[in-house]
């Protein structure tokens, strides 16, 4: 969620014309994120997020997402609703990228997680993996083991500028989880991304999910994994075994892990920390002039990396039997 294209009062009005969601009141680049634009969009009928989608975002797989969130919602979970226009579409284009507007999500994202904030995630998790288990579509996931090396060519030439010895450390990690990736485990649709400033809260409790624009087809337990990383380690890079424990056990009360899955679980750690270390690695070397965006820091992933390395049973990450 960042500004790479800028809206002009014009191409908005233009755009709305065809929508049945009243007169523009305000509207405002939301600069946090790093994949798409996205916009406040205030009008006389309510608030919306209006999303133009750039970069890793294809137009093919953007009727995946949109029926996705459909989906999710028909059956009670809190996500953003796709908005049609007048002609019953969802999708659209404006200043030259495919767009679309959704319902506005009441709530806050909260920085620093609790152990409260963390069992909560794990069963709002739980909920998504369980609602799209009659998901119709499909669709792989890119940026999964078969996509790292090309996501690391694009950086391994440079990576040794951003720290000494990143690129061989790259280079035996991507060996091994090739040789070491779990198969056959429990498989559906996953968020993918599910960090901290995608799930909203009020008070104690999840009110909502969002951005779902890498949700794709994949092993559960690989979605679990990304929320660990993302949820439970603290500022200094120590992973917070309590917020680990309340993670898991909150999932699991609603959707138990295999004995399997949580043999897998981490090498899933690892691969997920891969993921996000090279994406962010990309984006840190390549920020695409005058965006309104700060890259996220790919040494933090690459320090969780070396956290995983030296683990060898899911219980150190809070898991109960």
């Amino acid at each position: 969620m960042a500004v790479y294209t800028e809206v002009s009062d014009e191409e908005l009005a233009s755009f709305l014309a065809t929508y049945d969601i009243g007169t523009v009141l305000s509207y405002k680049g939301i600069a946090e994120g790093v994949e798409n634009t996205n916009y406040f969009l205030h009008t006389t009928a309510g608030t919306y997020i209006m999303t133009l989608y750039e970069k890793r975002v294809k137009e093919s797989d953007l009727p995946f997402f949109i029926a996705l969130m459909q989906h999710l919602a028909e059956r009670g979970l809190n996500c953003p609703l796709p908005v049609s226009n007048r002609q019953g579409e969802a999708l659209g284009w404006l200043a030259g990228r495919p767009a679309a507007i959704c319902t506005f999500l009441d709530g806050i994202a909260v920085r620093r997680p609790s152990a409260s904030h963390c069992g909560a995630l794990g069963q709002a998790l739980a909920k998504l993996h369980l609602a799209g288990q009659d998901f119709a579509m499909a669709r792989p996931n890119a940026l999964s083991l078969d996509g790292w090396p090309q996501l690391f060519a694009q950086a391994e030439a440079q990576a040794d500028s951003v720290s000494a010895g990143l690129a061989e450390r790259t280079r035996q990690e991507l060996a091994f989880l090739k040789e070491a990736w779990p198969s056959g485990l429990p498989t559906g649709v996953i968020h993918a991304d599910l960090f901290t400033d995608n799930v909203f809260f009020i008070g104690p409790e999840v009110s909502g999910l969002i951005d779902f624009y890498f949700a794709c087809t994949d092993a559960l337990a690989y979605d679990v994994a990304i929320c660990l990383n993302a949820w439970c380690f603290e500022a200094d890079g120590s992973f917070n075994l309590t917020k680990g424990r309340a993670l898991l056990a909150g999932y699991q009360a609603l959707r138990p892990l295999s004995a399997d899955e949580i043999e897998a679980l981490p090498i899933f750690c690892r691969g997920s920390a891969m993921r996000f270390m090279l994406t962010r690695l990309v984006d840190w070397l390549n920020v695409p002039p005058g965006a309104l965006v700060k890259p996220k820091d790919p040494l933090e992933y690459d320090r969780k990396l070396g956290f995983h390395r030296h683990v060898r049973h899911a219980r150190e990450y809070g898991l109960v039997a």
